[in-house]
């Protein structure tokens, strides 16, 4: 059995309220979370030795000029990276899709409809409430991505 040190979880927080609540929930599922700054290193991502990365969301929009980044090596690594919120638009603009500011804001609970055929999503329901809140969505993916996840108006809820 695998020390549980050894099952660890790097959780980049880049000011996001829900931190915390996303490290939580990893260490629920009897995971190894730690909470890093943002810009942390690739150099100390590997002295941490993590089994995955989690880019938290954020106050921020990508594109403003002092947005908080990470070093974009870091998706070279060979590390799945989840990005929650600004995290996936961030991962998404590392690799050439495009984040703008919408008039339609997601605030609250929200209807997503989720390809079940994907891992992220099988075994759940292709029509789950949720809950959103954010400004900022991403307009356009690159051909390497795939949308996983959709609402009314938000056309790229989730994406691989």
């Amino acid at each position: 059995m695998a020390r549980l040190s050894q099952e660890r979880v790097l959780v980049l927080d880049f000011g996001s309220q829900y931190t915390q609540l996303i490290a939580r929930n990893v260490r629920e599922q009897n995971v190894y979370c730690e909470i890093v700054r943002h810009d942390i290193s690739v150099e100390q991502i590997r002295e941490h030795n993590p089994q995955g990365l989690i880019l938290s969301g954020s106050p921020s929009s990508v594109y403003e000029q002092d947005a908080p980044k990470c070093d974009s090596n870091l998706f070279t690594m060979g590390l799945p990276v989840l990005g929650i919120c600004y995290g996936m638009q961030l991962a998404c603009e590392a690799f050439g899709g495009k984040v703008e500011g919408v008039s339609t804001r997601e605030y609250g609970r929200a209807e997503l409809t989720a390809n079940v055929a994907t891992t992220l999503f099988q075994d759940t329901s292709a029509h789950q409430q949720v809950w959103m809140s954010h400004g900022d969505q991403i307009s356009n993916i690159a051909d390497d991505f795939e949308t996983l996840a959709e609402t009314s108006t938000c056309p790229f809820a989730a994406i691989k």
